[in-house]
């Protein structure tokens, strides 16, 4: 079986270029993709779905951090779209911690007994103490009451960086700001994201230049940088861009 993977910031493209890779699986993260934060719209859902019965294929969705959405209504998985046809990715990584090292899959159930089998070969040592812990978490709520509460601190970390950046650079624009743990700041003309990205990191702050994401980077594409915010205080964050983007 071929598996297509969409290139960044090209999910509105999925059902024409995966006709003519002959693919019959694809991997897609439709509630939040990295790193620009596009949304995968209905209209392509139902079409990736259509492609998906005709050659009877898969969508594999990586839902990684859809939890964490602060604009606007939540954004539906697509597996239930087509529960036959999507087979649901999520992990403990972006909600908890990635050290915890758990993930999930929700696999049709044509699916379930190859995928047990592989499961087996490629890890017989995943730690059952750990999927006992989460589980519990799970169910008594506490997970819920967490999100909430970092939600609303993902949220104000987020604002305190938009605000930062409009002050400080207002030919800047921003993206991806709805969802997620990072935002992208697209750079005015001229501007080179490495030369701001080396300048940045000579002053102990990380910055990430977009082009790095790319295979096969479009011509029409700006220049921008991936900056993330939530493991930083909302008074790191000021300090960083003032001493990262003088």
């Amino acid at each position: 079986m071929t598996v297509a993977r969409v290139p960044v910031d090209d999910q509105g493209l999925i059902v024409s270029r995966l006709a003519e890779t002959g693919a019959q699986a694809v991997i897609v993260t439709p509630a939040h993709q990295f790193p620009t934060g596009g949304i995968l719209s209905p209209d392509r859902r139902h079409e990736l779905v259509a492609w998906a019965e005709r050659c009877r294929g898969f969508v594999i969705e990586d839902d990684y951090d859809a939890e964490y959405r602060y604009d606007g209504s939540p954004v539906g998985a697509l597996q239930g779209l087509a529960p036959d046809r999507v087979i649901y990715a999520g992990s403990a990584s972006k909600i908890l911690a990635p050290a915890l090292r758990l993930g999930w899959m929700c696999v049709p159930p044509t699916l379930v007994e190859p995928a047990t089998e592989v499961k087996k070969f490629a890890d017989l040592g995943t730690p059952c103490f750990e999927q006992l812990v989460y589980a519990e978490f799970l169910q008594s709520g506490a997970l819920d009451q967490h999100l909430r509460r970092m939600r609303l601190l993902y949220r104000c970390r987020r604002d305190k960086l938009i605000r930062e950046l409009q002050m400080r650079r207002s030919g800047w624009t921003i993206r991806g700001v709805a969802a997620g743990l990072h935002l992208v700041a697209m750079l005015a003309p001229g501007i080179d994201e490495r030369q701001v990205a080396r300048t940045a990191a000579d002053r102990d702050v990380r910055l990430y230049p977009i082009g790095a994401y790319w295979k096969h980077r479009p011509k029409r594409e700006g220049q921008g940088l991936v900056m993330g915010y939530a493991h930083l205080t909302e008074r790191e964050i000021a300090d960083g861009i003032t001493a990262g983007l003088p």
